[in-house]
């Protein structure tokens, strides 16, 4: 059986893909240093041509450069396949020597490396395994690098690249042992409260308290959750006022939305922006809105899924298929109608925490289904 023969030939290079998590990690990649984003990325450019691809840099000034890197024919019948990763993690320069790579009961530690290094070289050993087996189709694999802080300056890049693709398979981690189907949107809202500043014990009756309206207006955003639509709306920075003894001048608060449908997005963006003050002495300013649409189940994405859960069958397990609250580049291809399954990486827990890690005993399992799913999915497959 195909699988099989793939699940053979991952294990059989086992020790070259553990070696080359280990590599990545320990080149460390916060999203804000470009250098050593850009580090990573030489790294990963140095294995992308022995492999036989083609290197492509997106170069950008205050992030790491975007790298598009393409393998397979140039021309075919089958259509084009995008495996979409990113290099930058949240983890400070100086965080691998107090969270330096180790392994211990099956687990494999480092900064990350679940979020999402090890899903970048799964990916290439992948494309490894399905070129070795003589079953190569034309693959891209894209590599942001500020996918951890929003994606500001690659999502044009994902979206147009994606364009040209049939379906897109994102190397986010698993949820629990799932491949996602849906994801919700995000949206990030900042409201500013300039009230009319006063000493509290002299001049009281005179000031209007910007961190008292925006408490009326804390209550006011609560109410817009609505959790039979999957709609939620987290306050959760407030900032305001100076001394105990003086009425506030201002007030900021940062608001966190997720949603599950596209269409929802105008109805919290209406809300948003009918908010008013109560104390006429203070001004309200809101700004942002929504920045990641949602990722939402649709047909195509579920006929992905089916082929997986068929691959997974032969190896003999049981896929299943999730959604989550959370957000990543696959909300951008996605929206723009092109057939994305998500959560293809690595199996594990704690993501931007300290026990961050992978489960080794999945690794080979999970590889080998990204390399089934590349030789076998597609729409027109």
């Amino acid at each position: 059986m195909m699988m099989t023969e793939i699940g053979k030939t991952v294990a059989a290079g086992e020790g070259r893909l553990l070696g080359r998590m280990r590599e990545l990690v320990e080149v460390e990649s916060p999203s804000e240093d470009k250098a050593g984003v850009d580090r990573a990325g030489e790294l990963v450019c140095g294995w992308v041509e022995a492999l036989g691809g083609t290197v492509k840099r997106h170069k950008q000034k205050a992030f790491g450069d975007v790298l598009e890197l393409r393998f397979g024919p140039v021309r075919s019948k089958r259509g084009r396949v995008l495996l979409l990763g990113h290099l930058d993690t949240v983890w400070p320069v100086g965080t691998l020597a107090k969270m330096p790579w180790r392994e211990g009961a099956g687990k494999i530690f480092g900064p990350g490396l679940l979020d999402m290094k090890a899903g970048v070289v799964m990916a290439l050993e992948a494309i490894a395994v399905v070129k070795a087996l003589g079953m190569e189709r034309p693959v891209t694999l894209l590599l942001v690098s500020e996918e951890e802080v929003g994606s500001p300056v690659s999502r044009g890049i994902t979206e147009k690249v994606a364009a040209g693709c049939e379906a897109v398979f994102v190397l986010e981690p698993a949820q629990g042992l799932a491949y996602k189907t849906a994801r919700k949107g995000i949206g990030n809202y900042q409201l500013k409260v300039e009230g009319v500043v006063a000493h509290s014990g002299v001049d009281f009756e005179r000031g209007h308290s910007a961190v008292r309206e925006m408490a009326r207006l804390v209550e006011v955003l609560s109410g817009f959750t609505d959790l039979a639509k999957g709609l939620t709306v987290n306050v959760g920075v407030i900032v305001g006022g100076t001394r105990s003894n003086v009425v506030a001048a201002e007030c900021t608060a940062d608001v966190d939305v997720r949603i599950v449908k596209a269409s929802d997005a105008a109805r919290v963006e209406r809300m948003f922006r009918g908010l008013k003050v109560a104390d006429k002495g203070c001004r309200l300013t809101v700004s942002g809105g929504i920045n990641r649409p949602p990722m939402e189940r649709k047909p195509a994405g579920v006929a992905l899924f089916k082929r997986a859960k068929g691959l997974a069958k032969e190896l003999g397990f049981v896929l299943e298929e999730a959604a989550t609250g959370g957000g990543s580049d696959g909300n951008f291809t996605a929206a723009i109608g092109v057939a994305t399954l998500d959560g293809m990486g690595a199996v594990g827990q704690g993501a931007h925490a300290v026990h961050e890690h992978v489960v080794k005993g999945k690794l080979v399992e999970r590889t080998a289904m990204l390399a089934g799913m590349i030789a076998r999915a597609g729409i027109r497959d």
